[in-house]
């Protein structure tokens, strides 16, 4: 693979706009090739093997010609070493906005090449302190989050010792208190050891580590991250020049009191004294109580139920914390490795030895020079976290940091193809008993499309809108869009395309299977009714769904089984939980939903009526059915509703406020549609009319320029947006229009429209696939318009909320 594809397949999703631009140095590169080749002279007019047959009657000159020869380019070349070995000349200026910057000084005036390596020189400048400053303005930013760190470990080792010892009040021996700010200064000499490190990455390119993530991490790094058992102190000095004491601690040598010499005074616990609890639990009880604003007792209650909550709280802290110096110390090794490689091309093109004064300050510039400050932080968090947080068990500790990257599995492959064909089989199957038997000319053919079709139909709805999502999960990730974090899974447990699909088939079996069992349009000539057992059988699936999504057990993808559990109770109770993404996102799913909703009612009125033995119902005539269709309905959009309701108060977004309006448009577009649907009068024609084209033109404008982005007016890309993932403009606009059309499919259910060939429950089928069609589109485009917000923002971690919090921090503040 070549280097620029291998650079681009290792960037950090959200921080790609942060690293070298590669691809436009190598095109300016090209460039200067090109117009050496159109301005260097024409070749000798001798034939080709001319010269070599004049070589045979030269004269032999010897060995000291040759030496002569030698000595004279010696001469010739020390006279010239400035000039040709140093065509460039790289200064550190301060810029207005006060940062540091590198600019270099090309030396090739009067060449015919020199204004195309002026602007090579330039851009490469500019790329160089883009990455230099951004490097930087992370590590310190990663120093101050070491910082909080490291206070958080020195009250939650005081909290420690008051839960196992509760009388005592402060320590007599010393508490051992892991000063992660410490490891994070530069060794006096990292600036030697970070000399020539250009040239050592450009050998170790072809030992990259099997860890994508970790592609920047050499062999001697690796021996140090893992050396985390011996005990040394000496002095390390910041890029601010201050010296201070660097302690590196034994990961073994904890004792049952945590009681170990740090800098040789110690720890009381008199600094509970200025901590308190930050109240991280959003739950109902603590949503309740803010809106009534009970007062908070913030006080800590030293119990071990709160001390394995902190625990908790801390552990995935340091885990997004050494997930992110990771990134950092990958982004350092990519980048230089870049800049390496592209003087190297320079180099080679030009004839020239400017990389040799190039990469010389970039060795010397603040990203060549602080690679020791990550490399040590990193040591630092992994002998704490297996210290602190993994009982001194370094490999428990390790794979709790590094957690492995998801393989996938041949066995889910195989067992997606078996499902994938019996499913196929089994439509086959059932197109040619449905012909063969001639069952829609049957007189039980309407009775089984007004009773049995919803039923069944409940699980093709559930089976395509899963099919979309495995197809979104692929895509997602073929453009490389970050859905794992966006959504917030943790590493290791997310559904893969395949996984989705295997789900999909598996349910689309059975439920195809279940259709077979229950194809009968004759009723029994001696018991007047159906069988029983085949009656039930949708009732029974329904039944095996739920079960297997509660199931506790660690089967069938119990983590995501469980996360979307937990985002649809979210959801239900929109108003008392937090919202976040994945909550609105799965309900927005649930919004185009609405007849699996529906269908869900008509199974409670069906079976419980006791209908279900002769195929008959009277849902349509009982009035609590009747109150509950107003409600259903609209049920998925009020949550939504609700959901922009609370981060319209809790996070002040006027936008949000909006959007509650635009689902409550929506709510009563549906009200008005199944009243007219009822009542079928003109009033409710025209009221249903009204809404329903209010409601679809807000909801379509709201998809596009809010939810996708699009439709901008002063874009580069004409009405789309700056940044498309996706290379293909055409795209954009199909999927505009096709969303357009999608939105107001809802126009059949107005003017009833009726195809000839088509019941009336295929019809409403066939309207709820379309919806959950456009659904699927809408799913891309909004997760790859939320991907490049925080592409934008360089957002590529998670925000993890810290237990403790310090009275004299909020006095500061």
């Amino acid at each position: 693979m070549k280097f620029g594809k291998e650079l681009k397949s290792q960037m950090v999703p959200e921080w790609q706009e942060a690293y070298m631009d590669y691809e436009f140095l190598k095109n300016l590169l090209k460039d200067i090739l090109h117009h050496k080749k159109q301005t260097s002279p024409p070749p000798s007019d001798n034939p080709s093997g001319l010269t070599r047959t004049l070589s045979h009657y030269r004269v032999f000159s010897g060995l000291t010609s040759v030496q002569r020869s030698i000595s004279m380019r010696s001469t010739s070349s020390s006279h010239h070493e400035d000039i040709e070995s140093h065509p460039i000349v790289v200064n550190n200026v301060k810029g207005l906005d006060g940062e540091d910057g590198y600019v270099t000084t090309y030396r090739g005036d009067g060449e015919d090449v020199g204004e195309h390596e002026r602007i090579y020189f330039n851009k490469l400048d500019i790329e160089f302190n883009k990455v230099n400053n951004f490097y930087k303005a992370k590590v310190e930013e990663v120093l101050k989050q070491a910082d909080e760190l490291d206070k958080q470990m020195n009250a939650l080792i005081a909290f420690r010792i008051k839960v196992d010892n509760p009388k005592h009040t402060w320590f007599e021996t010393a508490v051992e208190v892991d000063h992660l700010a410490s490891t994070t200064t530069l060794s006096t000499s990292s600036s030697s050891s970070g000399r020539g490190r250009s040239k050592r990455m450009g050998e170790q390119m072809d030992k990259i580590d099997e860890d994508r993530s970790l592609r920047g991490m050499t062999s001697e790094e690796s021996e140090e991250l893992s050396s985390g058992d011996q005990r040394t102190r000496d002095e390390i000095k910041h890029p601010s020049g201050r010296v201070v004491p660097e302690v590196i601690m034994s990961s073994s040598s904890r004792s049952s009191t945590d009681s170990e010499l740090i800098t040789g005074r110690p720890a009381s616990l008199e600094i509970l004294k200025r901590v308190t609890v930050n109240q991280l639990a959003d739950t109902p009880l603590s949503t309740i109580k803010n809106v009534l604003k009970v007062p908070v007792d913030t006080n800590l209650k030293f119990t071990t139920e709160n001390l394995s909550k902190v625990e908790d709280q801390l552990k995935k802290a340091f885990a997004e914390f050494y997930h992110k110096l990771r990134h950092l110390k990958s982004y350092s090794f990519l980048n230089i490795l870049a800049f390496s490689k592209i003087m190297k091309k320079h180099d080679k093109i030009t004839s020239r030895n400017a990389s040799k004064s190039y990469l010389k300050m970039v060795d010397n510039s603040y990203i060549g020079s602080s690679d020791e400050i990550i490399s040590k932080l990193l040591n630092r968090v992994e002998t704490t976290f297996i210290k602190h947080f993994a009982n001194a068990n370094r490999k428990k500790g390790l794979n709790t940091l590094r957690p492995k990257a998801k393989k996938e599995k041949h066995k889910v492959t195989a067992s997606l193809g078996f499902f994938a064909g019996c499913t196929v089989a089994l439509i086959f199957a059932l197109i040619m008993s449905v012909r063969t038997r001639k069952i829609v000319e049957k007189d039980g053919h309407g009775q089984y499309m007004e009773t049995m079709f919803p039923l069944y139909s409940f699980f093709g709805f559930i089976v395509l809108h899963m099919l979309f999502y495995a197809g979104n999960i692929y895509f997602w990730k073929k453009y490389k869009i970050n859905y794992q974090f966006i959504f917030g899974f943790k590493a290791g447990t997310e559904l893969g395309y395949r996984e989705v699909l295997l789900l999909s088939f598996g349910l689309s079996v059975l439920a195809l299977a279940s259709v077979h069992a229950n194809l009968d349009m004759n009723i029994d000539p001696k018991t007047n009714d159906y069988k029983h057992f085949t009656e039930l059988i949708p009732l029974i699936l329904v039944i095996l769904i739920f079960v297997i999504m509660i199931c506790p057990f660690n089967i069938i993808y119990r983590s995501s089984r469980y996360f979307f559990l937990t985002c649809s109770i979210h959801t239900f109770f929109a108003l008392l939980y937090k919202v976040v993404l994945p909550d609105f996102f799965v309900a927005d799913q649930f919004t185009s939903q609405v007849q699996s909703f529906r269908n869900i009612e008509f199974y409670i009125c069906y079976y419980s009526s006791g209908g279900y033995k002769l195929r008959e119902h009277n849902c349509n005539k009982n009035t609590t059915f009747n109150v509950f269709t107003y409600i259903l309905a609209p049920l998925p959009f009020w949550w939504r509703m609700l959901q922009c309701v609370r981060r319209f108060f809790e996070e002040k977004d006027v936008i949000q406020g909006w959007n509650s309006l635009k689902y409550f448009a929506i709510v009563v577009s549906f009200v008005t549609r199944t009243a007219y649907g009822k009542n079928n009068s003109n009033e409710w024609y025209i009221i249903a009319w009204f809404t329903s084209v209010v409601a679809g033109i807000v909801a379509t404008y709201w998809d596009i320029v809010f939810d996708w982005g699009l439709l901008n007016r002063k874009s580069t890309n004409p009405w789309l947006r700056d940044k498309l993932i996706v290379p293909y403009k055409s795209v954009y606009y199909a999927a505009i229009a096709l969303n357009v059309l999608l939105r107001f499919s809802w126009i059949q259910m107005v003017l009833d429209l009726e195809v000839p060939f088509l019941h009336e429950q295929s019809m409403i089928a066939v309207i709820a696939i379309l919806e959950i069609v456009r659904r699927g589109v809408w799913n891309f485009f909004r997760l790859e318009n939320e991907h490049l917000n925080n592409v934008g923002k360089y957002r590529a971690f998670k925000s993890v909320p810290l237990p403790f919090n310090y009275e004299d921090d909020e006095d500061n503040d």
